[in-house]
């Protein structure tokens, strides 16, 4: 879930993997190692990625369905 959910909020957004990196200080083969699940974010760049993806680590993780920062289930 955490994969789709990173690339689905990046590409709603706009930005490419190379913008997405640069954003919270990684390579890009990172950001493209999240998006395949090669490789899972630490805690403290999951924050960093919910940060700039607008949205919550609970949304990226799969606990809720509801992207926004509001609590409310849509």
């Amino acid at each position: 879930m955490l994969p789709e959910r990173i690339k689905k909020r990046r590409i709603q957004l706009g930005l490419t993997q190379t913008q997405l990196a640069e954003k919270v200080n990684t390579k890009k083969t990172t950001i493209s190692n999240y998006e395949t699940g090669y490789s899972t974010p630490s805690t403290e760049m999951l924050s960093d990625l919910a940060g700039v993806l607008q949205t919550t680590a609970d949304y990226l993780l799969g606990r809720t369905n509801n992207p926004s920062f509001d609590g409310n289930e849509t």
